[in-house]
């Protein structure tokens, strides 16, 4: 695999991107979202506390929209456009490809967090806050972001559409999401309730949520996004010799 060929494709899919209206309301959507959720639904102000959990808690469900939007164009659009079999036939291999579209979509998560920083440098100056938790709220937001962006690419591939990307990849990341919240409205066995929540990347973001990076939910992350791109390397290969 060459790198520079990564890169070169990273930079055609962001400038593709940055092209796009539909990249600016992603921005805005995720960056309003997000300060809603923390002044306006959890009434920031009056809890009287030194921690910004529930602003990072706005996160899982911000991205169950915003992922499926940023990615959805990425496979399904090359295939509606034909411009796929073009694209295959040039001199990249499977993992190029996928990289290249992967390391796009990890930058405007990049992008999305390094947005939403005002909103915790407006609160700082305000209490005693613990800037190590905080730096592992952002690592547990990137983790989750590329883990998700990773899902999305991988349903883009498999997609016809855009409208089939979108809600494919929302809906997937929606049980992702919110499954772990089975396990604390329903009484289930423990072995059970390991399970669901082994696959929820909202648990495992919680625990960098509250600052603590365990290496369990590290190399979850890690994991389930090298599956993902791993299994959309096979998609492409399917297409390319179908």
């Amino acid at each position: 695999m060459d790198l520079r060929k990564t890169i070169i494709l990273a930079k055609k899919e962001l400038h593709s991107l940055s092209n796009s209206p539909a990249f600016y309301g992603i921005c805005l959507f995720f960056t309003l979202f997000c300060s809603v959720w923390l002044y306006y639904l959890q009434r920031y102000f009056t809890m009287n506390m030194a921690s910004l959990r529930p602003y990072f808690a706005a996160f899982p469900a911000a991205l169950i929209l915003v992922i499926p939007m940023l990615t959805m164009k990425s496979w399904a659009e090359e295939r509606k456009l034909g411009s796929m079999e073009l694209l295959l036939t040039m001199p990249f291999s499977e993992w190029e490809l996928v990289l290249g579209k992967f390391f796009a979509a990890l930058m405007v998560v990049v992008l999305l967090l390094t947005l939403s920083l005002p909103v915790p440098l407006s609160v700082l100056p305000l209490g005693r806050f613990d800037l190590g938790v905080l730096a592992g709220e952002y690592a547990g937001a990137l983790l989750m972001g590329a883990c998700a962006s990773a899902l999305g690419l991988l349903f883009s591939s498999l997609s016809k559409n855009q409208a089939g990307a979108f809600l494919g990849s929302a809906a997937a990341l929606l049980f992702s999401m919110l499954i772990n919240q089975f396990t604390l409205t329903l009484s289930l066995p423990s072995f059970v309730a390991a399970g669901i929540n082994f696959l929820s990347l909202s648990f495992h973001f919680d625990s960098f949520s509250k600052g603590i990076i365990d290496t369990r939910d590290l190399s979850f992350f890690v994991i389930a996004t090298a599956l993902f791109l791993f299994l959309n390397t096979r998609v492409i290969l399917f297409r390319k010799w179908r």
